[in-house]
């Protein structure tokens, strides 16, 4: 009698054949394959739009914020007090060039200070005329705002110091009264008052939607004396300055210094409030970037539901997948296949169809990101990791759904299976 030899089921399929089967099966209902995709697509594509856009918007208003000028302290007037009673913001200035001169002086963190005083007036030209912002400077205010010259110059030493009756445009408002010609040397008539355009500033764009080119310059005491009059109770009134600081370290040790000399100048006493505000660059970049970075987790967060779904509708369909081929699975069980290589199968299916998804999502993420950087004039923000992290979310979306149909097909019974219609 012959000895009875130990059957052997024949060796696994390798993870090339399994991907190879895998994807004949799916390319064998490719409308249903496309549509399992689908709910995996609009997932990736939103949350790279939403990240793209969340991280182009803090760019932006961080480059328009630096545009300002760097390491900048606003320091600007607010309502005066007599005995105690407070007159109303614009009921005088509360702040005088004699104020910013003992800053620049005596607080020893600050480098530069740049006063000014600004009013609303119209600007005309010919037939031309145009409602924007006067500010009067001195030579300081070039360097410590970052203004660059387009055309012509800026103002010298004597011409400050004698109020020369001289304007610089800002980009936007030689375009509107100038239209078509050179504006330098020709004559603009601010409150009643001739002044020769002798410089054009560089464009400057938007910060926080105000139109840094729609504004002029003229000498800061001829400002005080033509257009503004004595408006202090003593010396030269300011609307502001502004304070640069050699940097970043040392911006909360200067805001604490100027605070501390201007209310000894003003003869403000605990619990008094102040008659100033001072407005921190630094703090104005991180409170916003707070936001919108919670705005983009909380918009992320909605988008990604749909990932969600797209899991959802992949299970359902590998579900269906099993119920469809039950035959398929019996015959392969039968001729030795073990359960974890259907298992395998259906996962690798899975996976697939989730990567994929991910892959023209990413794709269809990234031009609907620059879309949207070019109509919103945002720059364009791709975080390598955030991409990466996409592809991966998918396939673990896969990975997940796949796991409940994957394990129904491999315990499938071999005959139950073979008797299924």
């Amino acid at each position: 009698m012959l000895p009875m030899r130990k059957y052997e089921r024949p060796a696994g399929l390798g993870w090339g054949d399994t991907l190879g089967m895998a994807g004949a099966a799916l390319g064998a209902h490719r409308l249903r394959t496309v549509l399992t995709m689908l709910g995996v697509v609009i997932g990736i594509a939103s949350v790279m739009v939403v990240t793209a856009v969340g991280q182009g918007v803090q760019t932006a208003t961080a480059q328009q914020i630096q545009n300002l000028g760097t390491n900048l302290l606003q320091v600007q007037a607010g309502a005066p007090r007599v005995r105690g009673i407070s007159q109303g913001a614009g009921a005088a200035a509360t702040l005088t060039l004699e104020d910013a001169q003992a800053v620049a002086i005596q607080a020893p963190s600050v480098q530069q200070v740049a006063p000014y005083l600004t009013r609303q007036r119209q600007v005309t030209y010919g037939t031309q005329n145009t409602l924007t912002l006067v500010n009067g400077v001195d030579e300081n205010f070039w360097e410590v705002r970052q203004f660059q010259v387009g055309a012509g110059r800026v103002f010298t030493p004597m011409e400050l110091d004698t109020a020369q009756s001289l304007v610089v445009l800002g980009a936007t408002v030689a375009r509107d009264l100038f239209a078509g010609e050179s504006p330098l040397g020709k004559p603009v008539r601010i409150q009643g008052a001739l002044y020769e355009v002798i410089g054009v500033m560089a464009p400057k764009g938007n910060t926080g939607g105000f139109d840094q080119d729609d504004q002029v310059f003229i000498p800061l005491k001829n400002m005080a004396g033509r257009i503004v009059g004595q408006n202090a109770l003593q010396g030269m009134g300011l609307s502001g300055f502004w304070v640069q600081v050699p940097g970043a370290e040392e911006m909360e040790a200067a805001q604490f210094q100027i605070t501390n000399l201007l209310r000894i100048r003003h003869n403000i006493f605990p619990p008094q409030p102040d008659d100033f505000r001072i407005n921190n660059q630094m703090d104005i970049i991180s409170a916003f970037t707070t936001i919108t970075g919670l705005l983009t987790v909380m918009v992320g967060a909605i988008a990604a539901i749909s990932l969600v779904v797209g899991g959802i509708g992949i299970m359902n369909i590998m579900l269906v997948s099993v119920v469809e081929r039950t035959k398929e699975i019996g015959i392969r069980k039968a001729v030795g296949a073990t359960g974890t290589a259907i298992l395998q199968q259906f996962l690798a299916e899975a996976v697939l169809v989730s990567l994929a998804g991910g892959a023209v999502g990413l794709i269809l993420g990234l031009g609907l990101a620059w879309g949207a950087a070019q109509l919103l004039s945002i720059p364009l923000v791709l975080a390598p990791g955030a991409m990466v992290a996409a592809v991966l979310l998918s396939a673990g979306v896969g990975l997940v759904a796949g796991v409940v149909p994957a394990q129904n097909a491999a315990r499938l019974d071999p005959i139950v299976a073979l008797r299924s219609e």
